[in-house]
C-alpha cells in the first residue's frame, strides 16, 4: 500500500527528490488541470529541493515537475510520470518560493533548475516561472529529454541560460526500447539549440547492458562534438535508489539484477566523449 499524502499537509520543499509522492492532485477537476496546462497559472510539482550541486552551475534550487511521456526502464522517479501525483501549486506560490532563495542562489553562483518528470509537459507554467527567475536576476536551467522542445518559441528559449539535455541513446531502436519513444525529436531539439548557440550540458545515464554499447556511445559522442555548443557531458551511473517507488506503485521493474557500472566502465565512456574534445565527468 502507498501511504498517500494529502496536498494540505505536504510541504512544497522536500529534502530529496527520492521521496515518494502520489495522488496529491487526485481531487483536482480535469477542467482545472486542462486550464492550468493552457495558461500556466498552476503547476503540478513533485517538490522543490535546495542545495543541489549537480543540476547546473553552482548551488541550485530545483523544481521537480510532475508528468512525463517517457517510460524509462531505469527511471528513479516513476511517481513523476503522472502529473496528478504532484502538488497543484499556483504560479504565485512557486515564485514566492523562488524569491525566498534568490539572494542566496546568486551569492553561491547558482540558480533555478526546472527538472522532472518532464518539465515541458507543463510548458506554459515552466516558461512563466523561468521568466520570473530572470526578472529576479536568477540563472536558469532546464533539464529536459527534449522531446517537446518545439513547444518553446525562440523568444522563450532566451529565458533559459543552459539546457541540461538528457539523451538516452543514439540508436533509435534502443531508445525506443528504453523509453517507449523515438529519439528524433530530441536530436532535432539539440540541433536547434546548436543553431541558436544555446549552451548544453549533455546528460547520459550509463546502465550496464543497456546503454554501455561502445559503438552507440561513439556515434552519440561524434554528434555531440559536432554541435559546437555542448559545454560538458555528465555521465550518470545507474543506481537503484528509486527501485522502491516501482514496488510501492505496483509497476513491474525489470532491472532488479542490474548493478551500478564499474569505475572502469564509467572511465571508458567519459574518455569516448573526451576523444571528440568534450569535457566529460
Amino acid at each position: 500500500m502507498i501511504e498517500q499524502k494529502t496536498a494540505e499537509n505536504t510541504p512544497l520543499e522536500s529534502s530529496s527528490p527520492f521521496e515518494l509522492r502520489a495522488g496529491l492532485s487526485k481531487n483536482v477537476p480535469e477542467s482545472v488541470a486542462r486550464k492550468a496546462l493552457e495558461t500556466g497559472d498552476i503547476g503540478f510539482l513533485h517538490s522543490f529541493t535546495t542545495g543541489s550541486a549537480v543540476d547546473g552551475p553552482g548551488v541550485r534550487l530545483v523544481a521537480w515537475t510532475a508528468g512525463c511521456q517517457f517510460r524509462c526502464l531505469y527511471c528513479h522517479n516513476p511517481d513523476t510520470w503522472n502529473m496528478m501525483n504532484g502538488l497543484a501549486i499556483p504560479l504565485e506560490r512557486a515564485i514566492a518560493a523562488l524569491r525566498k532563495y534568490h539572494h542566496g542562489l546568486k551569492i553561491m553562483a547558482g540558480g533555478l533548475t526546472l527538472s522532472g518528470g518532464e518539465p515541458l509537459m507543463q510548458d506554459r507554467f515552466v516558461v512563466r516561472l523561468l521568466a520570473a527567475a530572470k526578472e529576479l536576476g536568477v540563472h536558469t536551467a532546464l533539464d529536459t529529454n527534449g522531446y517537446l522542445g518545439e513547444r518553446l518559441s525562440d523568444k522563450e528559449l532566451d529565458q533559459i541560460d543552459v539546457v541540461l539535455l538528457d539523451i538516452k541513446s543514439w540508436d533509435p531502436a534502443r531508445h525506443l526500447h528504453l523509453t517507449g519513444k523515438d529519439n528524433g525529436p530530441t536530436l532535432d531539439f539539440a540541433r536547434r539549440l546548436a543553431q541558436r548557440g544555446k549552451p548544453i550540458w549533455l546528460r547520459y545515464v550509463l546502465v550496464p547492458g543497456l546503454t554501455d554499447d561502445e559503438e552507440d556511445i561513439k556515434q552519440l559522442a561524434a554528434f555531440a562534438g559536432e554541435l559546437g555548443n555542448v559545454e560538458r557531458v555528465d555521465v550518470l551511473p545507474f543506481h537503484q535508489m528509486g527501485r522502491y517507488k516501482w514496488e510501492k506503485l505496483g509497476i513491474e521493474y525489470t532491472l532488479n539484477d542490474v548493478r551500478p557500472p564499474a569505475a572502469e566502465l564509467v572511465e571508458r565512456v567519459c574518455k569516448q566523449f573526451q576523444a571528440v574534445g568534450l569535457k566529460a565527468y
